[in-house]
């Protein structure tokens, strides 16, 4: 079930009158609604992958609950054990299989010899790479005594299949969450205002910003060798605020929809296209997912303890990860490389750890330096995005022949002009309006800026642009196959 589809907009009320008008009180009952709305929810798109999300659930719920008796490390190690293989297991197989299977086979082939290692035909279970990482998180926090396992079953199920963050998080972690389920919730109105805003900004991005450029990074990188250096060069800007207006838009609308219920999730996006730098890039970029990798892998590899080869070997480890987290392929495991690369000499510089004042703090306007480290930031992100965006490594590398070649200066042939035209129009908005509240959680935080009537002005705008240039048929999001 997609946010911006007709089933959605008809299940959210539904849910959200049930839980606040019959399914009130004791807060174990609405745990038990949102268990059921989850699974409705995941099983709209295929049922029969509810099994692997309550699997998931519960082997980490008996993990957890026996971690709290036990006392032998090598017991405790054991359950921890339990709970790796069974996660990272049916992560690995789902959707991993194929990649190491036809990797294995290829690399034996350069030797002259021809395993035969079949292929198999597997679905990707739609965001099993979240609610892995969430549930496992779950249980290395109450291995490492962080945390104490909840005795309700009702309230760790409730966490592990919120609906709100269940298909592309934010990756909540559990110390953060389960309080709020455990809980009494009352209905704050000032929260489903402010969630009701951001709902409404998240739509915004990710129907007339990133639906409406999909189709031109969709033929180019598609099919590289046909298109000029102008229009690689344009496909990838294009990609660049399709991506974050699509992900960050999922985000914003995640967050929105758990205020309406009365819970906080975490910031996944801190406006990263105003970064001063790559570092400051990752610090603002699907932050759940880069602090997840921090606090359960750099951290537990050694993070910088070991002086500047432990940076260097640990952060190509997690930049790794993190390409083969995002997708099987190649492509994916040199973007991540790609972005170690980019991000290493700024780690290293002892005068990077220093804390960066905001960007044009008590100014309108950036200056002239911060400027050029805004666009020069982005122009290294944008070269990652293109292994991130094509089909192939070589691919990735017939784009950047051809932005490299005399026809990058030719006139890039504008496919359906109009929809490019909203495209430019909406990033335009988003900019100026992530600007102006770039201090703020989401770029519709405008209390204390424009009094109550320019607001409602503003509202009214967004939203005869949403439904005036909102692309028939609703796009999926692309985080979903990750």
């Amino acid at each position: 079930m997609l946010f911006n589809s007709i089933d959605f907009a008809v299940f959210l009320p539904i849910v959200f009158v049930l839980y606040w008008y019959v399914f009130v009180r004791p807060v174990r009952l609405q745990n038990v609604l949102l268990i059921v709305a989850g699974c409705v929810f995941y099983g709209w798109w295929d049922w029969r992958f509810l099994g692997l999300l309550l699997f998931t659930a519960g082997v980490d719920y008996l993990v957890a609950k026996k971690l709290m008796t036990a006392e032998a490390e090598r017991q405790r190690k054991g359950l921890l054990a339990i709970s790796l293989i069974a996660n990272l297991g049916l992560l690995g197989f789902f959707k991993y299989y194929n990649f190491f299977a036809d990797s294995f086979q290829q690399a034996f082939t350069l030797f002259g010899h021809h395993p035969n290692i079949s292929s198999l035909n597997i679905v990707l279970p739609v965001g099993i790479s979240f609610y892995t990482f969430q549930s496992l998180s779950y249980t290395i926090d109450v291995y490492r005594k962080q945390l104490e396992a909840t005795e309700d079953p009702v309230t760790f199920f409730a966490f592990v299949s919120f609906f709100p963050q269940l298909l592309a998080g934010p990756i909540e972690r559990a110390r953060h969450m389960v309080p709020q389920f455990e809980q009494p919730r009352t209905f704050r109105i000032d929260l489903a205002r402010d969630g009701l805003r951001q709902i409404l900004w998240g739509l915004f991005k990710k129907v007339v910003i990133a639906d409406n450029c999909s189709f031109y990074p969709n033929l180019v990188f598609g099919d590289p060798s046909a298109y000029s250096g102008s229009e690689h060069l344009l496909a990838t800007i294009v990609f660049a605020f399709q991506i974050y207006c699509d992900f960050s838009g999922y985000s914003d609308m995640a967050l929105g929809i758990a205020r309406l219920f009365g819970f906080e999730l975490m910031r996944n996006f801190a406006f990263p296209y105003f970064s001063r730098d790559v570092a400051e890039f990752w610090q603002r970029w699907h932050i759940s997912l880069n602090t997840w990798f921090r606090d359960y892998l750099y951290i537990p590899l050694g993070g910088s303890r070991g002086g500047k080869w432990m940076v260097v070997r640990n952060t190509l480890i997690i930049f790794t990860v993190s390409g083969l987290w995002h997708g099987a392929d190649w492509h994916f495991v040199i973007w991540g490389i790609v972005c170690a690369l980019f991000f290493l000499p700024l780690v290293l510089r002892t005068e990077r750890q220093k804390r960066r004042p905001p960007l044009a703090e008590g100014r309108w306007f950036p200056s002239l330096k911060e400027i050029g480290q805004i666009l020069f930031t982005f122009i290294l992100v944008c070269i990652a995005w293109v292994f991130f965006r094509a089909t192939s490594v070589p691919n990735a590398l017939i784009t950047f022949q051809r932005i490299a070649s005399e026809t990058v200066f030719s006139a890039p042939n504008l496919i359906n002009a109009h929809s490019l035209k909203i495209f430019a129009m909406g990033v335009v908005i988003m900019l100026l309006m992530e600007w102006i509240n770039r201090d703020r959680q989401h770029g519709l935080q405008m209390d204390g800026r424009l009094n109550k009537p320019l607001r409602m002005v503003l509202y009214y705008l967004l939203i005869v642009i949403l439904v005036r240039y909102s692309p028939s048929g609703g796009g999926d999001f692309i985080y979903f196959q990750f």
